[in-house]
């Protein structure tokens, strides 16, 4: 079979994100590549560089670094495991509880008037990270969605990751 002419148009669709790359792997300085786990390694990152908004017994809240919304979070277990099914009752009760607090911390800090909330589970569901169980918590205003994401398959956040996680830690804890 002949191998095709580079650049010839196909019926895919191609989104290129190299960017996204760094989410799930550091290049070594001698080039090779050492994959880590975002969420293992978020709760221990510097304050600094912390994008974390709350710390609990069994799970924590980071905000999401390629948020759908302003203000979205995830609620991740510090122990490293896939599946829903195997998640322990302290675990799973205390992301419910978190849920809850975090709908009410959104709510109160930005105004949201709704939310999106789930899990995907497994990456033909969509998953970016399918080896470490995490809960999206999005927040949801009314027009939200506008000619941006529609026409322009763009979306506009109107806040900086950091200035977000300063605004909900400090209403976190009021």
């Amino acid at each position: 079979m002949p191998i095709p002419e580079t650049g010839l148009p196909d019926a895919w669709i191609r989104l290129w994100n190299p960017h996204r790359g760094q989410y799930l792997t550091d290049v070594r300085a001698d080039g090779t590549v050492d994959i880590t786990c975002p969420f293992c390694s978020a709760p221990n990152v510097g304050e600094e560089d912390s994008l974390v908004v709350y710390k609990g017994k069994h799970n924590y809240v980071v905000l999401n670094l390629y948020p759908y919304n302003a203000g979205h979070l995830l609620i991740a277990p510090y122990r490293h495991f896939a599946d829903f099914t195997t998640v322990t009752d302290e675990e799973a009760y205390e992301i419910a509880d978190i849920t809850k607090k975090a709908m009410s911390v959104l709510r109160k800090a930005t105004g949201a008037q709704g939310f999106n909330i789930g899990m995907n589970q497994g990456p033909v569901a969509g998953t970016s990270v399918a080896d470490h169980l995490h809960q999206h918590i999005v927040p949801r205003w009314g027009g939200d969605t506008n000619f941006m994401p529609i026409i322009g398959r763009a979306k506009s956040i109107p806040h900086l990751l950091k200035d977000t996680q300063k605004l909900l830690a400090e209403a976190w804890n009021d």
